[in-house]
């Protein structure tokens, strides 16, 4: 059996540079990268050579993917902040790119490492000053949540009719859920384990969560697949990741907020093989999201409100993370789309394939 071919090599000038950087050719695969590149992403050069560059992509959206596809030529260098690359099935490394239009009509990329956190996902870790304000703020905020936890007890007991009954359980099942973030922020513990639950039980709990919190000034509506099948996840997560795209869309100054779901076929998340997702849109007629922050609206502590706490976009990423599934969005002023994709029970896979 003959040995693999050898990779074509790098121009010495390039090679000896540090700074990671690899080319492809107008059919967009890699054609070449220095050691640099390789080591970087800590693969030999051979394995690098003929990977399409849009698939070193390792998240959504697929900014440099849309790049690729719109081709050139580019007046100057694009930059794309904080891009997180990997071969498939690699841990991704993050880096500010350059991308570069070739007169071949090939692609050269530079890439400028920003990883704060080696061999972490620094979506998943937040600085430790930062953590340890979140722990001194929920500490102070253990007692106005019991407080408001004995009020909402006492309201219980004179609520006269239905509609005020259940507006007090949704203070104290809120209250219930703020007082365990305040608990996880203190002393974390474990990923509760995965049940079946029915996505349109968390939707409706968000749906009056947003009632109670805009009032009736956005119009709310709900576009669901009433064949969905149950999938395995936690409750109060989900609630947190759907209701903070909710919030969002609100204070974006929507009009109307829909809440869509639907079966995905041979959806791709990650590098995981295709298989059937859930599919939730959250649609909204908003502001849509300020075009500064396209590249790094994921990210902590970036909010386009001067009083955004710039968390609940990296949390929802994170609940989707711990689902397996993926967040991405479009958005332009009028239209903004933020869809969450959420692998299905292997049960339902066997279940279309016996049908």
């Amino acid at each position: 059996m003959s040995a693999d071919p050898a990779p074509p090599p790098a121009a010495p000038e390039l090679d000896a540079l540090t700074t990671p950087l690899a080319w492809a050719g107008a059919d967009g695969r890699v054609a070449g990268c220095n050691h640099a590149f390789a080591r970087w992403l800590g693969v030999a050069v051979r394995r690098v050579i003929g990977t399409p560059l849009a698939a070193l992509e390792a998240e959504s959206p697929a900014r440099l993917a849309d790049v690729l596809e719109r081709g050139g030529p580019l007046d100057a260098p694009l930059r794309l902040r904080r891009l997180a690359l990997a071969l498939p099935g690699g841990s991704p490394r993050f880096a500010d790119v350059w991308l570069s239009a070739q007169a071949d009509g090939g692609w050269l990329l530079e890439a400028h490492p920003v990883d704060e956190f080696p061999g972490e996902d620094p979506l998943r870790v937040l600085p430790s000053a930062l953590s340890a304000a979140l722990r001194g703020l929920a500490h102070e905020l253990r007692n106005p949540l019991a407080g408001i936890k004995g009020a909402g007890q006492l309201l219980a007991r004179r609520a006269q009719d239905d509609d005020s009954r259940e507006l007090v359980a949704l203070v104290q099942s809120e209250v219930d859920r703020l007082a365990r973030l305040v608990d996880d922020l203190l002393e974390p513990t474990p990923p509760q384990p995965h049940v079946p639950l029915n996505i349109h039980a968390v939707l409706e709990r968000v749906l009056r969560l947003a009632e109670s919190d805009a009032g009736w000034g956005v119009r709310l509506v709900r576009d669901y697949d009433p064949s969905l099948p149950e999938l395995d996840g936690d409750a109060a997560r989900l609630t947190q990741a759907v209701w903070n795209l909710v919030r969002n869309a609100i204070q974006a100054g929507a009009d109307t907020v829909t809440l869509r779901t639907r079966i995905e076929h041979a959806a791709r998340i990650a590098d995981a093989p295709p298989a059937h997702a859930l599919r939730l849109e959250i649609v909204d007629d908003g502001r849509g999201v300020p075009e500064e922050l396209a590249e790094q609206v994921f990210l902590p502590l970036v909010s386009g409100r001067a009083d955004g706490t710039g968390l609940g976009l990296a949390v929802a990423q994170q609940v989707a993370r711990e689902h397996r599934g993926s967040l991405a969005y479009r958005s332009r002023a009028g239209h903004t789309v933020f869809t969450l994709l959420l692998p299905l029970a292997a049960a339902h896979e066997e279940m279309q394939g016996d049908g």
